[in-house]
């Protein structure tokens, strides 16, 4: 996923476990009202149920990955930018790939 400057991912709370990693960029994450300022080659683990958000606060786009467990979305599945993200609702379906 992209990030342009000062966009973030909306807060959100998954029943699913997240692992986010930034690959370029700077920002904070905010996890439950923490803060935590981040930057390229940071990790982050999102446990089910804990609110949370990742705001890019620099001047360039902030690249990021994230992988749920279990599965979150349709196998297969890639939001380029926040936008794409938002028009598409797949969550996952039992079904992968090999």
């Amino acid at each position: 996923m992209s990030l342009k400057p000062g966009e973030d991912i909306g807060e959100e709370v998954h029943d699913v476990d997240q692992f986010l990693r930034i690959d370029q960029g700077t920002g904070k994450t905010i996890l439950e009202g923490v803060e935590t300022a981040i930057t390229d080659g940071f990790a982050i683990i999102v446990p089910a149920g804990v609110k949370h958000n990742i705001i890019n606060t620099g001047d360039t786009e902030m690249k990021l990955y994230t992988v749920y467990s279990p599965p979150n979305h349709k196998d297969g599945t890639v939001h380029p930018t926040k936008p794409t993200s938002e028009d598409e609702e797949e969550h996952f379906d039992g079904e992968t790939s090999l």
